[in-house]
C-alpha cells in the first residue's frame, strides 16, 4: 500500500513535535505570543490526529505502520507538551501550571504502555493496537488539560483529576489486555 495520505499526516504530526518544543521553549514573559503559537501547533496536531484517523477509516488506508506511528505520535506529543509546559510554567511562575505529580503520573502511564507494547513485539506476540473507549476518553481529557494550562484556565485542576482517573482506568485495561496477549490468550 505504500505511504498513504493518513500515514503522511501522522508523519507530519511527528515532525511538528520539535517545532512545538522549540516554540514553547522560546516563551518569555516579554514574548507571550510564543505561548499562543505553541497552542496553535498543539491544536493543529490534535486536528491532524482526528483527520488521519478519519482518512484511514473512510478511505481504507489502515496500515501496520499507521497503527504503530499514530499512537506513538500521540504519546510523544503529549509527553512533550506535559514536560515542556511544566518547565515553562515553573520557570515563569504561571498561575496555572501542571503539578509535578501529574506530569509524572501521565508520563509514567504512557512509558509503561509503550514498554509493554515493545515487550509484546519482542516476544513476537501478534497484537493489533486498538484504543478502547477509556483510552479515547483519557486522550481527550489530557488534551483538555494541556489546553487549560495554555489558556490559564483557573479550574484546570478539575480536568486534571478527571484525566487522571480515566488514565488509571484505561491503563489497567491496557495492561490486562497486554498480559492476556503475553499469555497466549487473545483479548
Amino acid at each position: 500500500m505504500g505511504l498513504t495520505l493518513a500515514n503522511k499526516i501522522t508523519i507530519g504530526r511527528i515532525l511538528l513535535i520539535p517545532v512545538f518544543i522549540a516554540v514553547l521553549l522560546s516563551y518569555t514573559l516579554d514574548h507571550d505570543y510564543f505561548r499562543w503559537w505553541a497552542l496553535g501547533i498543539y491544536l493543529l496536531a490534535e486536528i491532524t490526529d482526528v483527520l488521519d484517523g478519519y482518512i484511514a477509516r473512510r478511505f481504507y488506508q489502515k496500515t501496520k505502520a499507521g497503527s504503530i506511528l499514530d499512537p506513538l505520535a500521540d504519546k510523544f506529543f503529549l509527553i512533550s507538551a506535559l514536560i515542556i509546559l511544566y518547565i515553562v510554567g515553573e520557570r515563569y511562575a504561571w498561575d496555572v501550571r501542571f503539578p509535578l505529580w501529574l506530569v509524572v503520573a501521565f508520563v509514567a502511564r504512557d512509558v509503561i504502555l509503550i514498554l509493554g507494547w515493545l515487550l509484546i513485539e519482542v516476544m513476537r506476540c501478534p497484537m493489533e493496537i486498538k484504543p478502547n473507549v477509556w483510552g479515547k476518553v483519557t486522550a481527550f481529557l489530557q488534551a483538555v488539560c494541556v489546553v487549560a494550562v495554555f489558556v490559564q484556565y483557573h479550574l484546570a485542576y478539575v480536568t486534571w483529576w478527571l484525566a487522571l482517573a480515566a488514565a488509571a482506568i484505561s491503563g489497567i485495561i491496557y495492561m490486562k489486555e497486554g498480559i492476556k496477549v503475553l499469555n497466549g490468550e487473545h483479548p
